[in-house]
């Protein structure tokens, strides 16, 4: 395994847990007062260096490794370049969020972010071609690369609103939900179920299944945005592709799991025992996911939901760390790259703990919120969530790429 390989996933690793301890601040100052942070500042710091410090880095890493498996280590030189833009453009988007929120400079990195993901998408595309096998997984890499530049529509729709004082609710929330479908649902999850095909083509005999269920989710994404904003009038015949959209990701899903079960022994040689456990709870989180959309299809429903913060909280937080990071992580253990030591599979645990109870505590405050009924000591509660999740991401970090130790 390349030494660029194993420091680019120790580098994203780090990224999270300063996410971690970001979210440990931000749910302080919540439940008690800290009057030097602006909140909404770190906020929007948190939340942009989540997508690009993290997820974006540790995906365009996983994504070359793929690569590398045809080419050879080296290709980690030839993205050298992208990937530390990347990761310059993310702590800049850390630093200037907080410190200025939407401004010159922030809005300045985070253009700078959009046009390496544009390059780094192109040259991605190009080196796919040249492989010598076309797989199911390249499709998935293409749709996720599509839709990473269609995300980039909703950011610059939202930083041209805030640079000139534009208030339209109406237009800001369409522009933020456009941002975070394509992001959440496009580039996320298409790289993601990319990777979960490469390994699977490694043992499993091509069927036209796992095509089917690419083009079921493909053809669902775009009409999927609306997903997101069925709060604002829209005909009738968009409701119908929404529900068409969301129809369509819940039978890809479930054929897809069919699919899998099917194979389910030649699945146990690919994925480690370690590993399973931690992409079973990201495939549950995916299927909660899943039906949620679907229910939010019925008015009543959705109106409910999109008028409840912590239940919108909930939801990316159900998506963003139930679904994508714990598919990650669990595929990073996979590999059997830099996790020798059992500390470092405790403190993944004590993370995925972290996340179980953060949601938990989310759904209980959106539901009762429902009734206005308030949970004791909720934010409290919630601070302690985060404190368990820096704690894991703090231990599998001082534990990645450390040798098992002998007597255990």
């Amino acid at each position: 395994m390349a030494f660029s390989f194993r420091r680019w996933l120790r580098i994203s690793l780090f990224n999270l847990m300063l996410i971690a301890a970001i979210g440990v601040i931000l749910r302080y100052k919540i439940a008690f007062a800290l009057p030097i942070i602006d909140q909404k500042h770190l906020l929007h710091a948190h939340s942009h260096f989540a997508f690009s410090g993290w997820i974006s880095q540790v995906l365009m890493v996983l994504m070359v490794q793929y690569l590398a498996r045809f080419t050879g280590d080296g290709i980690f030189k030839k993205y050298r370049l992208l990937l530390n833009i990347n990761l310059f453009t993310a702590y800049g988007m850390l630093v200037c969020f907080f410190w200025q929120g939407y401004g010159l400079f922030s809005i300045g990195f985070s253009t700078l972010s959009i046009i390496n993901a544009y390059w780094f998408a192109i040259r991605y595309w190009k080196d796919l071609g040249a492989l010598p096998k076309k797989t199911i997984s390249q499709h998935w890499f293409r749709a996720a690369l599509l839709f990473y530049s269609i995300s980039s529509v909703g950011a610059f729709s939202l930083a041209y609103m805030m640079a000139n004082h534009i208030f339209r609710e109406t237009w800001y929330l369409g522009a933020v939900y456009f941002f975070l479908h394509f992001q959440y649902n496009g580039w996320f999850f298409f790289a993601i179920m990319g990777l979960l095909s490469s390994r699977l083509e490694l043992l499993m005999p091509e069927t036209r299944i796992p095509r089917i269920v690419f083009w079921l989710f493909a053809l669902a994404c775009i009409p999927a945005y609306f997903l997101s904003a069925l709060w604002m009038p829209i005909p009738w015949y968009i409701y119908l592709l929404v529900l068409f959209s969301a129809l369509a990701q819940c039978a890809g899903w479930g054929l897809y799991i069919k699919h899998l079960l099917r194979y389910r022994n030649q699945i146990k040689e690919i994925f480690s025992l370690k590993a399973k456990p931690i992409l079973l709870l990201a495939a549950a989180a995916l299927t909660i996911k899943l039906l949620l959309q679907l229910g939010s299809t019925h008015p009543a429903l959705s109106q409910l939901a999109f008028g409840f913060r912590p239940i919108v909280i909930g939801y990316l937080h159900l998506v963003l760390l139930g679904v994508i990071s714990l598919f990650i992580l669990g595929f990073i253990v996979s590999m059997n790259v830099g996790v020798r030591s059992p500390y470092f599979m405790k403190g993944l645990w004590i993370f995925v703990a972290g996340i179980m109870l953060n949601e938990l505590l989310l759904m209980l405050q959106g539901i009762t919120g429902l009734s206005y009924i308030m949970i004791p000591l909720i934010n409290e509660l919630l601070l302690g969530a985060a404190i368990v999740m820096l704690l894991g991401a703090a231990i599998f970090n001082a534990f990645f790429f450390k040798k098992e130790l002998p007597n255990e």
